[in-house]
């Protein structure tokens, strides 16, 4: 018996709200990015053009987003059968790939720099800086709550975030620069903010990679599920489990659970109740056996194929 089953949980009202948030953190970034580069050069300040690198993957990653969610609210036909949901997962890829290629391009421009730092406007610096910090803490507080949702909105939200601590380094590396004329500390708050975005890049290039393999969600841990289906009242044993995720949040699920004296409905609806309450996975499609030769054939496909 093979039964599927799926929840939409008002995904387009959350998509809609993603993209009005996005829209608008566009536009604040955008405004500031093309002031951060002028004053950039203006300055003299590899710290502000740093930060205006990380300003344009800022305004790239949620323009990116935006895209992304409206691409995925197209509909699903013969030839893709989910639509375009996983366009988020590679909106989030490339932002990730962005930012690493700035971040060593940072860094290279700073190794120049070493040996002969430029005279710096540092009051310049720090005004630009004090702005550029209130408009990401604003985005930030857009993005905040639906970044928990997308890893789209995710991959935009933590490059804001980043670009916020930026701002804090040039306005620090700006005071000390006034105070004390040390120009070199505006290459090191550079570097600083190169090596702190690499590692939260990182994670996002991981998490996207591992669904687009269509592995298992980190959020999932299989073991758990894995004891959980087989303590079902009547399910002998299970075997073809596989969960994969389309996006950030679209869980999918497929088992085959041999239950050969299990009321078939009843363990149907105990195992979706106990999917979608413990593991949070509402696409699920479970197949329900009586035959052992049916587990059998299947045990014997799954030793041929490891056996190749």
């Amino acid at each position: 018996m093979g039964a599927h089953h799926g929840h939409d949980h008002s995904h387009a009202v959350v998509t809609e709200g993603n993209a009005k948030k996005l829209g608008f953190a566009l536009a604040l970034t955008t405004i500031f990015l093309i002031i951060e580069i002028v004053a950039g050069f203006i300055t003299q300040s590899l710290a502000l053009l740093s930060d205006a690198a990380h300003m344009f993957t800022d305004a790239a990653a949620l323009a990116i987003a935006l895209v992304a969610i409206k691409i995925a609210k197209r509909p699903a036909d013969d030839k893709r059968t989910f639509g375009y949901q996983r366009f988020e997962i590679l909106a989030a890829l490339f932002n990730a790939c962005m930012l690493f290629v700035v971040a060593i391009y940072i860094l290279y421009e700073a190794y120049q720099r070493l040996s002969q730092p430029p005279e710096i406007q540092s009051l310049g610096m720090l005004s630009v800086a004090i702005i550029g910090l209130v408009i990401n803490l604003i985005s930030m507080r857009i993005l905040f709550s639906s970044s928990k949702d997308s890893l789209n909105v995710k991959g935009a939200y933590l490059e804001v975030l980043s670009d916020a601590l930026g701002s804090v380094g040039v306005i620090v590396g700006a005071l000390i620069i006034y105070f004390t004329g040390w120009m070199w500390v505006d290459t090191l708050i550079a570097v600083l903010i190169g090596f702190w975005v690499l590692p939260r890049t990182w994670i996002l290039l991981k998490q996207s990679i591992n669904i687009l393999l269509e592995g298992v969600p980190e959020e999932i841990d299989i073991e758990k599920l894995r004891n959980d289906l087989l303590e079902l009242d009547g399910v002998e044993s299970i075997h073809q489990l596989k969960v994969w995720a389309i996006t950030s949040k679209n869980v999918h699920l497929t088992v085959h659970l041999y239950a050969p004296h299990a009321n078939r409905n009843q363990l149907y609806q105990n195992a979706l109740e106990m999917l979608t309450h413990e593991h949070g996975i509402t696409e699920v499609t479970l197949q329900i056996e009586e035959d052992p030769c049916q587990t059998l054939a299947h045990d014997h496909q799954n030793d041929h194929e490891h056996s190749h």
